[in-house]
């Protein structure tokens, strides 16, 4: 992890500042090993971690978590710091890759395309309206083959139909495209040919 990198993003988008207890880097420290260990909760994460108390000082967190801090720094973080440390990574990644051979043979680079629709809560997020009784948003993911790292990401509503995203993408000249049916406009089609 690029921690001075890291850092530059917090400061630009003052994460740090009236903190008491958990750093924006705790915090980023604790919500990576929730994701990489598959932790489903915040309690269960935290429960995880206050388990080998020992360990925590080699992740470089507090001796003892409590559950309360950990969703206080989730609801007051900025979400942009996260988001452009994700740029980052993944320009890391995607450098780290480049060499890498393909398992099939194409003499450029080979992108697969396509979204999935997540359910969330419609008393809390009733500007993403999916449904009479639903709201949903929707990711569209173009994920280059090479590597299987995230080219382009796009959130959108739930009733954003998959051929509208066509519009957004910055298609690469030369690469193949694997995408389904949802796809099928031959308008927008010929324009990308």
């Amino acid at each position: 992890m690029p921690w001075q990198r890291f850092q530059t993003c917090v400061d630009r988008y003052h994460g740090d500042a009236k903190t008491r207890t958990l750093s924006t880097r705790e915090f980023f420290s604790i919500m990576a090993f929730a994701q990489i260990t598959g932790r489903e909760s915040l309690s269960e994460t935290i429960l995880c971690l206050n388990a080998v108390p020992s360990h925590l000082y080699h992740l470089g967190l507090p001796r003892r978590l409590v559950r309360s801090n950990v969703a206080l720094a989730n609801h007051r973080r900025c979400w942009k710091i996260f988001y452009d440390v994700a740029k980052i990574l993944i320009a890391e990644a995607r450098t780290f890759y480049q060499t890498q051979p393909l398992d099939f043979n194409f003499d450029a680079c080979v992108y697969a395309l396509d979204s999935t629709t997540i359910d969330i809560c419609l008393s809390m997020f009733p500007w993403a309206h999916f449904r009479k009784t639903k709201s949903a948003v929707k990711m569209h993911t173009l994920v280059n083959l090479q590597g299987k790292i995230p080219d382009f990401i796009l959130i959108s509503t739930g009733k954003t139909h998959d051929v509208q995203v066509m519009d957004v993408i910055e298609w690469e000249s030369g690469s193949w495209y694997a995408m389904d049916r949802g796809y099928l406009d031959f308008a927008r089609l010929y324009h990308i040919h």
